[in-house]
């Protein structure tokens, strides 16, 4: 269940990503929000592995956005550079 609590947080906080960092996408709003998705889960294991959060916890809302962002800008740059 857990995990499921980060996809769905995760389908959340890449929508607001594509709000917070308009321009033209490589991939569409659908590939935005999986990249969401991979940035909520990125933001739940560095959490626990720095000890923010704890076995039970899901990565919180502002921190899934924070890592959809951060995943977003790598995937901005790297596929354009196509």
């Amino acid at each position: 269940m857990e995990l499921l609590g980060w996809i769905i947080l995760g389908l959340f906080a890449g929508a607001i990503a594509r709000l917070v960092m308009p321009g033209r996408d490589p991939g569409g709003c659908v590939v935005t929000i999986l990249l969401g998705i991979a940035g909520a889960l990125l933001a739940g294991y560095l959490g626990r592995l720095l000890g923010i959060y704890g076995p039970g916890e899901t990565a919180g809302f502002i921190a899934a956005v924070l890592g959809s962002v951060g995943v977003l800008v790598i995937y901005r740059f790297f596929a354009g550079r196509r």
